[in-house]
């Protein structure tokens, strides 16, 4: 068996290991160990996905204005999405001989900037422009990687969403607001991790709970406030004098949430139906390593937001795939590595933006070709004997990037000739910077745009109870809180929407003092990185350790018998919770005795 080798990183310089199993995936797919850590493989990846900046532009070729992922600066030709599909342009028409003189990355890179590009990902939708990464939805707006949801705004990463307004990694719900990984609820506010909740505010890790105000790890349960169980009759006068359509009785409740949730035990990785996993929120997966977010795996390592996949490392935003590594955004694929947005294609390498293709290497905008080099037609024959003395030549002259890191054969494409800049992308959202660091690294930065917006109402001078505002209210132009001096893509003012208004006004919510983009950031601030810690359960016995954690004013008293009795719990694991956090972190087993 192949022993695990240590590596340094040759970008950050941080050592990492290359397991057994991750070589035996290197040699099934005949590809060489990685020169950079995961973290870093990572945030290469990211630094080529745009999935919230939109702009518009004229389409390159027929000159109408479109809603696209590219600003008017970017060097690429950009069609609508009637466009890219139709039969009126051919990817093969910028096909070009491969130049053994010059870097691969630095030829295709050429190829980028003449093939054509998708305006925009919004497919089947219906009154929804200002969506990306949006399938089957209607009357949706400014809402990203959605599908089949309807008449709601500011979603991120969602899925069967009805009326309902800022929601991040939420499914199957109506009528909600500011929930964070929940789903199958309904009339509902501030819920993180639960799971069919209904007219209820502020829970935390709650399932089929009705009518309740403030409260973890309940299930089960109605008329609980902060906690303590109520009467109906008692909890409908408590919840009459508990104001939430203020904003000022909103913020302090937001306040008390936050300490609340910090008394109760964390279960130390969110797993369902899981075996053999490292990770977090997980469901249905087997063998999974450093999974997040994903569900239905099996063999796969170091990946995030994937479904019905197998043997897959190094991925981001892919379905139904197997034999994949180092790709992002790709669908119903086989055996691709290094390759963005590709879909419904095999045996592909160095490749994006293709579809319905086969046996194709360094292409851009291909769709139903075969035995193509960038771009350009081959036999079989020719492509089978040209594609290894391309992979010989990116060895032997590797690109070399702005910061002397070189990309040989086995790397992902080079952040620096990504189409998009650092903090257009999701890079920036999974690894901030700020622009000083963003450019130290050389990643390029986006610099705002001029806008000379007519703030008529300042955020301190909105009205405090929704109760207290008219329709008037959609036609001010509102200052953001953060006057666009944050590192959140602040776009400094906002309009309140009709629908958005009348939604504030049906589920008694106070009017936003932040744009949706700072309010994206806040949500995502409640999540955990997508990174892992060698850690150790939290449980003495009767109580939780306090000297495992920073808060240690947090003590939480254990309300049963554990497994291991008055003994501390001796269970070690790998969490999403870095050892300086606040929490409570208990194993699966501690955890299960105490909320499950």
């Amino acid at each position: 068996m192949t022993e695990q080798e240590t590596r340094t990183c040759k970008s950050c310089s941080t050592e990492f290991q290359i397991t057994p199993d991750d070589q035996s995936f290197y040699e099934k797919i005949k590809v060489p160990p990685p020169t950079f850590c995961a973290p870093c493989r990572m945030q290469r990846r990211f630094a080529w996905r745009n999935e919230r900046s939109l702009y518009k532009r004229k389409s390159d070729l027929s000159g109408k204005d479109i809603i696209t992922l590219y600003s008017e600066d970017k060097p690429f030709k950009v069609y609508s999405q009637k466009e890219w599909w139709s039969d009126a342009w051919d990817g093969t028409n910028w096909g070009q001989e491969y130049n053994f003189s010059k870097t691969f990355f630095e030829q295709f890179h050429e190829l980028q900037k003449k093939v054509p590009r998708l305006a925009i990902f919004n497919f089947q939708c219906t009154n929804s422009e200002y969506t990306n990464q949006s399938y089957e939805n209607k009357n949706c707006y400014l809402c990203f990687s959605i599908t089949t949801s309807e008449d709601s705004t500011y979603l991120t990463s969602v899925g069967d969403m009805r009326h309902s307004l800022d929601c991040l990694y939420t499914f199957k719900s109506e009528f909600c607001y500011e929930l964070i990984d929940s789903e199958a609820s309904s009339r509902s506010s501030f819920l993180i991790n639960c799971e069919g909740c209904i007219d209820s505010v502020f829970l935390f890790d709650c399932k089929n709970c009705q009518n309740c105000i403030g409260g973890v790890g309940l299930r089960n349960q109605s008329y609980i406030f902060w906690g303590e169980q109520l009467t109906k009759e008692e909890f409908e006068k408590k919840k009459k004098e508990f104001d939430l359509g203020s904003y000022k009785t909103t913020k302090e409740a937001k306040e008390k949430f936050a300490k609340l949730i910090l008394q109760f035990p964390r279960k130390a990785q969110r797993f369902k139906n899981c075996i053999s996993c490292t990770g977090d929120t997980l469901r249905d997966c087997k063998n999974t390593r450093s999974g997040f977010g994903s569900y239905d795996l099996e063999d796969c390592a170091y990946i995030a937001r994937m479904y019905s996949c197998k043997d897959t490392h190094d991925s981001y935003g892919l379905g139904k795939a197997e034999l994949i590594y180092e790709t992002i955004g790709n669908e119903e694929v086989y055996d691709v590595q290094f390759s963005n947005v590709t879909t419904n294609s095999r045996r592909m390498e160095y490749c994006d933006s293709c579809v319905n293709s086969e046996d194709c290497f360094g292409c851009v905008g291909l769709k139903s070709k075969q035995y193509c080099i960038l771009n350009k037609q081959y036999s079989k024959e020719e492509y089978e004997e040209i594609v290894p003395k391309i992979i010989e030549h990116m060895n032997e002259m590797p690109y070399t990037d702005q910061r002397d890191k070189k990309y040989a054969y086995g790397e992902f494409f080079p952040a620096e000739l990504s189409p998009f800049a650092y903090n257009e992308t999701i890079a920036q959202e999974y690894f901030p910077l700020s622009k000083e660091e963003a450019k130290k690294q050389d990643y390029r930065w986006k610099e705002e745009e001029q806008r000379d917006y007519n703030i008529s109402v300042t955020p301190d001078k909105l009205s405090d109870n929704i109760n207290e505002v008219d329709e008037s209210i959609t036609k001010e132009i509102i200052g953001c809180e953060h006057k666009g001096e944050c590192n959140e893509q602040c776009t400094t003012a906002f309009k309140i929407t009709p629908l958005e208004f009348q939604f504030y006004k049906k589920m008694k919510i106070p009017l936003p003092r932040l744009c949706s983009n700072c309010r994206h950031y806040a949500r995502l601030t409640q999540r955990n990185p997508l990174k892992l810690w060698h850690s150790g359960c939290q449980c003495t016995g009767t109580k939780s350790d306090p000297s495992k954690n920073s808060g240690q004013e947090n003590i939480y008293t254990n309300t049963k018998t554990h497994h291991h009795g008055k003994d501390n719990c001796a269970n070690k694991f790998e969490t999403s919770f870095a050892p300086e956090r606040e929490e409570i972190i208990y194993c699966k087993e501690c955890y299960d005795a105490e909320i499950a």
